[in-house]
């Protein structure tokens, strides 16, 4: 699984290691930072507050750790770690043995002192400030970067009003847009999809199936257009919250396609123009398409 990754990635950690972290207990990992903090590393941890209390967190305050969690009721759901202020791991997948052996997700490891700034400002926010949701002031980040020549946007929810960022995208789609949602209930978006689908742009979706039924969805008014729409075969959950644009853009975070995404967690989007890690995102996208399929 990905946690193995995860803790090789940790283990890369000199000086410090920043990780935020939604939900949390993979022992590999814990022990990683403890590991890293027994060697000098400075280990700092923020959470949400319905997990602040589950194991692994009070592991890792019994070996000195600190934790902080959000302190209130909408979420605290980034998947992020900044290692040494250089390197950025971030996506959908929390740290959990669920999420890395049951549901489908996506994680990314970028090297990148400048993505890492954008992170790191974030955390610090939330660490030191207590800053979190609506609280934390916009324009403290560089949201366009160029990492080894490829175009990088990178957005925090929900300061930076991350669903128009998505929307101008796929307004921008010539030809595909393929998206996986664990929850999409943000009728701008979903609207911008269809209209793109009646512009004559070949949409493919597959939709997480718990709630894809309910009245908020998009799932019953894409499936209504006659959209290419799907609900997931995994009899867990899939959990991706991406979208791929004309097989060379990928967008994808912990943000889901949600009103509470948009307005009140705490969540970070990438924007990537790359054909090579498009075409990563499209075998997976591919994969659970047809297992969807396969399902009806």
């Amino acid at each position: 699984g990905i946690d193995t990754n995860l803790v090789t990635f940790v283990n890369t950690a000199q000086r410090s290691i920043d990780m935020a972290i939604y939900d949390f207990d993979l022992d590999n990992v814990a022990q990683a930072l403890i590991s890293a903090k027994q060697r000098g590393v400075t280990v700092r941890l923020v959470t949400d507050t319905d997990h602040v209390d589950d194991p692994t967190f009070q592991k890792l305050k019994g070996a000195g750790i600190p934790v902080v969690d959000d302190q209130r009721g909408p979420i605290m759901h980034n998947k992020f770690v900044v290692v040494d202020g250089a390197r950025i791991w971030t996506g959908s997948w929390n740290f959990t043995d669920s999420d890395t052996y049951r549901l489908n997700n996506n994680a990314i490891a970028i090297s990148s002192a400048e993505l890492a700034r954008n992170y790191s400002t974030k955390f610090q926010a939330m660490f030191e400030q207590r800053l979190f949701g609506p609280k934390r002031p916009a324009g403290t980040t560089t949201p366009r970067l160029t990492i080894s020549g490829v175009p990088v946007e990178n957005y925090f929810a929900p300061e930076d009003k991350v669903a128009g960022k998505i929307i101008a995208r796929l307004k921008a789609a010539q030809t595909t847009i393929d998206f996986m949602a664990f929850s999409f209930t943000d009728d701008d978006i979903g609207k911008a999809v269809m209209e793109q689908a009646k512009a004559g742009v070949k949409v493919r979706g597959v939709f997480e199936t718990t709630g894809s039924e309910t009245e908020f969805s998009e799932f019953g008014p894409m499936k209504q257009q006659g959209l290419d729409v799907w609900q997931d075969g995994n009899p867990y959950l899939m959990h991706h919250k991406v979208f791929i644009i004309d097989q060379r853009t990928v967008i994808f975070g912990s943000f889901n396609f949600s009103k509470n995404a948009e307005e009140q967690n705490d969540e970070n989007l990438l924007i990537i123009d790359d054909p090579g890690l498009a075409q990563q995102f499209m075998a997976e996208f591919g994969r659970v398409y047809e297992v969807a399929k396969a399902k009806k």
